[in-house]
């Protein structure tokens, strides 16, 4: 199982692309929003006992300061994947990506981009796929589909050109 946290629910429209993905590939997970410098009691309780509750990765959203990863991979043995997200009270995302990849030695975070959330997803379902042949099979469906996805846009694009493309594109 895949435990999806975030700081607050502004994080949600960002955060369900993990939870889309991994429900669109059938791997189960929980979303729950914890805060850590809003509700620390309840950060350290989910931490130190999701492994416990038979999570396997934690991934944790967070923008401004975003302190949740580094706090919830402080607290747990389990693998933390952080998502740093660009709020409104963020420098353009910088301070999130910086305060999520700049852990300390012994304490890492696996740090996706800015807002990519379903990379967060793709990477928890490959870890958990190292010990699950069936789940394995559907990361490399999916990623023979991204290569299809882009072998029918390169074709396109040589058929028609790229004028057209762009004008089909809207671009």
């Amino acid at each position: 199982m895949v435990s999806i946290i975030m700081g607050s629910d502004s994080d949600l429209p960002i955060m369900r692309e993990a939870a889309d993905f991994l429900q669109e590939i059938d791997v189960p997970f929980e979303l729950t929003i914890i805060s850590g410098h809003r509700t620390p009691e309840r950060l350290f309780d989910f931490a130190k006992n999701a492994h416990h509750r038979g999570v396997k990765i934690i991934i944790a959203g967070a923008g401004g300061a975003a302190h949740l990863p580094g706090m919830a991979a402080a607290l747990t043995p389990l693998p933390v994947i952080g998502v740093p997200i660009k709020s409104p009270n963020s420098m353009d995302g910088w301070d999130s990506v910086f305060s999520i990849l700049q852990m300390p030695s012994g304490v890492p975070v696996a740090t996706v981009a800015l807002n990519a959330a379903k990379n967060a997803g793709i990477l928890a379902a490959q870890i958990i796929a190292t010990g699950d042949a069936a789940l394995l099979k559907k990361i490399e469906v999916f990623k023979k589909n991204l290569a299809d996805g882009v072998a029918a846009k390169c074709e396109k694009l040589e058929k028609i050109g790229y004028k057209k493309y762009l004008e089909q594109k809207g671009w």
